[in-house]
């Protein structure tokens, strides 16, 4: 077996083993069946459908969330972690057969966003509200920053490259690192990813097994932390999965493309809207408590 088929096999066996765990809490922790219902799964269906095409998921899953007020923003990034990580899982394994990289870079990119993921969650899980709306309304306005520069082709042209070595690759592991620890906030690893390769000389392309590879190991570990703490929303983070896979299949086997560039300006004004509401609400969270900490 090529290390290749076995990093699949290996990723496959993690992604089994978070569906039964997450099967298994939410089962004994209600007495009765959870159903995502519509709408759930239809988010589900339409965030990952454009972030197969490049859009990504954190950030229109936040947007949406936010605006239809289904998710309490405690809850966002736990339900975002554990939500999406079986269709990652399913890009992951659609991108790593297709596109060829050295498997040494690949396998220690991926273990060292595992890593931060495992740090992040443990953090993010136990963070106060206002804390948390902070941290999302400032990821979403990196979120946007990164969609304008992708917008208007102004991200890194990258070499041909498809292999790290000595310093290079330790300086990416470490970027890697502190990528995966701020997914666990709900700032998406996709974009800053394709950067960090594109400006290490690397063909752009080989980002995309990297990045979904990172984001399909480490949303399992993290999502077990937060099904663990109870911080997620079970019937939004079921619609997500349940209308995620067959998006996923969808439109990488299928659509292949779409003409994107109005679908992208359309989200970076949504997502700004959304970034500056939570840091609103932030503001007003923290005088709100201090308030009522002086009154005891």
């Amino acid at each position: 077996m090529s290390p290749t088929n076995l990093l699949i096999l290996v990723l496959l066996l993690v992604a089994a083993g978070f569906a039964g765990f997450w099967f298994k809490r939410a089962s004994t922790g209600s007495g009765k069946p959870v159903t995502p219902g519509a709408g759930n799964t239809f988010i589900g269906f339409f965030t990952n459908f454009f972030d197969t095409l490049g859009i990504g998921s954190f950030a229109t899953t936040t947007t949406i969330f936010r605006l239809l007020r289904r998710v309490d923003d405690q809850r966002i990034p736990g339900t975002l972690n554990v939500g999406h990580a079986i269709p990652t899982v399913a890009q992951a394994w659609i991108y790593t057969t297709l596109v060829q990289v050295d498997f040494t870079t690949l396998a220690l990119l991926i273990a060292a966003a595992v890593g931060g993921s495992w740090i992040g969650a443990a953090i993010v899980s136990r963070m106060p509200k206002a804390a948390i709306q902070r941290g999302m309304g400032i990821a979403l306005l990196l979120a946007a920053v990164l969609m304008v520069m992708t917008a208007l082709n102004r991200m890194p042209g990258g070499g041909e490259a498809t292999a790290l070595r000595g310093g290079a690759l330790i300086l990416a592991c470490a970027i890697n690192f502190a990528l995966g620890a701020l997914m666990t906030l709900g700032i998406g690893l996709y974009a800053p990813c394709m950067i960090m390769v594109s400006l290490m000389g690397m063909n752009p392309t080989v980002a995309f097994p990297i990045m979904m590879g990172s984001c399909a190991f480490l949303m399992p570990v993290a999502g077990i932390q937060f099904i663990n703490t109870g911080r997620y929303d079970l019937r939004a983070a079921l619609g997500l999965t349940l209308g995620g896979v067959p998006a996923v299949l969808l439109a990488a086997f299928l659509v292949r493309s779409l003409p994107l560039a109005n679908v992208r300006w359309l989200v970076v004004v949504v997502v700004i809207y959304t970034a500056v509401m939570l840091l609103r609400s932030a503001g007003a969270t923290g005088p709100a408590r201090t308030a009522a900490r002086a009154t005891h």
